[in-house]
This record gives structure tokens, C-alpha cells and sequence, in this order.
């Protein structure tokens, strides 16, 4: 009964997207019925600093946006290359930049208004800008332990450190993966970009930056998060607490700059994302009723019949396999499901294959890339184009996301084979 439910949850959200929500909660409601997962069970099962990092930064994004931080930035580095075609290329690197210490949404919040401006002030379409942004975001996610919640799950899940992912057991570890494959799928980029070749004659003229406070906030949000990463015991536990206290910071600024009242604020920023977040706590439920029925045993024992002993064909299935379910279903749940099935099979080889969780990450998270509904960040893209009245076909997604995913994908779990495997 519980595959049953799962298999049909997933189904539905991706024939459903729109409702995904009501979906899933439907599932859960059905499992904690049926007993798959107790009451108990499903609360222990949420993962509260995911949760609280997602909420939190959505605070601080929109105090940025409103303190005109992103249109100071889109002139200064519009001025700065006054080439339309490099301005592009550096905003989808400075996008990247951000998220690795950012969630990808947040930096969507961010990174779209300045897009938006640099468009407008240079006379060509927003999306493939917008598009580059997501898809550069969703890769560099997962770079550091405190940019993307797949990486906060997986730190979790083996007890990694934030300088883990600089040098993990004394080799070069997932952040140096990651910026090989940002680099290489540069080159899909300026493919893509190559048309827009014209050269700014004239100087932009932008707004001033009505209040550094917001961008204050983020730094000492930045500046905590590596402290706590690095010198807490249990470093894990306070990130989303903290992540939220400096939210709530932003969100007191806005209250006072805007002279809005709370509830106005949160209904005209966050009710997407709060639907968002509540999906994600859903998810945690749904995989937790596979863990107690014990299905993730039962899949990783067959797995390990299938692919027997061997590391390498091991390998490339769950990277090519996370590739292309990430492209249909958030990479989340998919994490979440795979991570306790990737440590039953190390459990039946008797080692932890690390190897295959982190081509797990690369896969999961940049094969989100491909499609519009692959990850939060391109649902995002996509909406904030929709809403300045510019559509975006599934296709015109894929033409870029696709190419720009095989690269990065390639030379990213290259580089892990040839350090771990």
C-alpha cells in the first residue's frame, strides 16, 4: 500500500504540478491512516533547519530586492563590461557566486530584478538571461554545505562539516567538483549568448542604494553560518534557527522602511514560498513512511543484485538515473529518498560509499536544470518572466537547460570518479 501511495503521489505532482501541494499532503494523510508512518514518526521525520534556512533567506532576499541593492549592482556591472553579451555571462557567475552560500530560490528573488533592468536598459529579451541565472544557481547550489537544501541533507546525513566540502578525508572534495562543471558549461552560455555581441556606447544611469542594512544583514548571516559550520559541535542544529533570526532582522527593516504592517508584507512576498515550504515538509513525511516500512531495504538490496559489486556501473546508474528523474520531480524528495537506499547498499558492500552519494548530489541537483518543474529555482524563473509578461515554452527551457546539464554533469562527476571512485 505505501509504494502504492508514493508511486501515485508522484504521478499526480507531475501530471498535477499546480496542486502539488494538496497532493502530496493527500498522500500523507492517507499514509498516517493507513499506519505506513505514526504521527510521531512524520514530525521526527521533518528537517527543520531545511525548513528554517528556505524560510529565512526569502526574508533577507526581499529586504535586498527592496533596498535597490540589485539595481545598483545590474549598472555597475552593465557599465562595467558595456557588452551585453559579458554582462550576461558575468550575472549567470555572480548568480553562482551567491549560491553557494544562498538557496537557489533567494537568489532567483535577487538575481531577477537586476536581469529585468539590465533588459530593459540594453533593449533584448529577459529570458535567456533569467534562464542562465536558474540553471547557474541550481548547480552552484550545491558547492558549499550553506547554499542549497540537497547539500544541508546530505552534510546532515553523513556528518559533514562546512570544510568538507573543500578537502573531505584529505582530497579535493564537492566544491572544486562543482566549479569544474560551472566553468565547462560556461561555454554552453555564451553559445547561447553569442548573439547578443553589441557593445554599450553609453553609460547607464542607476538608482542609489537607499540602505546598506539589508546587505549588512546578509553578511553576518554569511559570516555566521561558516562559524557555526565550523566550530559547533552538533553544527547542524542551529543553521535554520539562526538563518530565520536573521530573517526576522530583514523582515523588522521592511516593516519599517515600507510603514507596512506585518501581514501585508508576508502576503505580497512569500505566499508562493510558503507554499513551497510546506510542500518540503510533506516530503520528509512521504520518504519517512518508506524508510519504516522498510522499501528502501528492499529496493537497495535488488539494486545491489542488479548492479552487483561494481562501484563503477553503480556509479553511473544512480548519476545518470538522478539526472533524469530530477528533470521531472524536485530534487528534494528525490534526495531525500535516495540518500538511506545509497547507505543501505554500502551497508550490503560493507563500506560508506561516498563515491555514489556525492554523484548522487551532482546528479540530483543539476539534472533539475533540464526542465521548467525540475527544481524550485526554474519555477521561480519562470513565474517572476510570466508576471513581467514574457511566456516561456517547456522547450525553450530544455534548449538551454539540457546541453548546459550534460556538460556540467560530465565534467563534475568526472572529477569525483577520478577522486573517489
Amino acid at each position: 500500500m505505501t509504494i502504492i501511495i508514493f508511486v501515485a503521489a508522484y504521478a499526480l505532482m507531475v501530471r498535477f504540478y499546480k496542486y502539488k501541494v494538496w497532493v502530496i499532503w493527500g498522500s500523507v494523510v492517507l499514509l498516517l491512516l493507513v499506519g505506513a508512518v505514526t504521527l510521531r514518526q512524520a514530525l521526527d521525520s521533518i528537517n527543520w533547519n531545511v525548513i528554517g534556512i528556505y524560510v529565512g533567506m526569502l526574508f533577507i532576499a526581499e529586504a535586498l530586492i527592496a533596498s535597490d541593492v540589485p539595481d545598483y549592482v545590474s549598472t555597475w556591472v552593465a557599465n562595467k563590461f558595456r557588452s551585453a553579451l559579458w554582462t550576461m555571462l558575468m550575472l549567470c557567475l555572480l548568480s553562482g557566486l551567491l549560491s553557494t552560500f544562498l538557496e537557489n530560490v533567494a537568489v532567483v528573488l535577487i538575481m531577477a530584478p537586476i536581469a529585468f533592468s539590465i533588459a530593459k536598459k540594453l533593449e533584448i529579451s529577459p529570458i535567456p538571461m533569467v534562464i542562465g541565472i536558474a540553471i547557474s544557481s541550481n548547480l552552484q547550489g550545491v558547492a558549499l554545505l550553506i547554499g542549497d537544501p540537497p547539500s544541508i541533507l546530505l552534510a546532515n546525513f553523513l556528518g559533514m562539516d562546512f570544510n568538507d566540502f573543500f578537502l573531505f578525508n584529505g582530497r579535493p572534495g564537492l566544491f572544486f567538483a562543482v566549479q569544474l562543471g560551472m566553468f565547462a558549461s560556461l561555454a554552453v552560455l555564451y553559445f547561447f549568448f553569442r548573439r547578443y555581441h553589441w557593445r554599450v556606447t553609453e553609460e547607464l544611469r542607476g538608482v542609489r542604494i537607499k540602505s546598506i542594512i539589508p546587505l549588512s544583514i546578509l553578511v553576518l548571516l554569511i559570516v555566521t553560518l561558516v562559524y557555526v559550520s565550523t566550530n559547533h559541535h552538533d553544527h547542524l542544529l542551529p543553521l535554520g534557527g539562526v538563518t530565520m533570526f536573521f530573517g526576522a532582522l530583514a523582515l523588522l527593516w521592511l516593516m519599517k522602511f515600507k510603514r507596512q504592517a506585518n501581514r501585508r508584507i508576508v502576503n505580497t512576498v512569500f505566499e508562493q514560498d510558503w507554499y513551497t515550504a510546506f510542500f518540503i515538509v510533506a516530503v520528509f513525511i512521504l520518504v519517512e513512511s518508506l524508510v519504516q516500512t522498510g522499501v528502501i531495504i528492499d529496493i537497495a538490496k535488488a539494486s545491489v543484485s542488479l548492479l552487483g559489486t561494481s562501484v563503477a556501473l553503480s556509479f553511473v546508474f544512480i548519476v545518470t538515473l538522478s539526472v533524469i528523474l530530477s528533470a521531472f520531480v524536485d530534487n528534494i524528495p528525490y534526495l531525500v529518498t535516495m540518500l538511506p537506499l545509497i547507505q543501505s547498499i554500502g551497508s550490503e558492500w560493507g563500506t560508506t560509499p561516498y563515491v555514489l552519494y556525492f554523484g548522487l548530489l551532482i546528479g540530483a541537483s543539476v539534472g533539475g536544470n533540464i526542465t521548467p518543474i525540475g527544481a524550485s529555482a526554474n519555477i521561480a524563473a519562470v513565474g517572476l518572466l510570466k508576471n513581467k509578461g514574457y511566456e516561456t515554452s517547456f522547450w525553450e527551457f530544455v534548449k538551454m537547460g539540457l546541453p548546459f546539464t550534460i556538460v556540467a554533469v560530465l565534467v563534475s562527476a568526472g572529477f569525483i570518479w577520478f577522486i573517489f571512485g
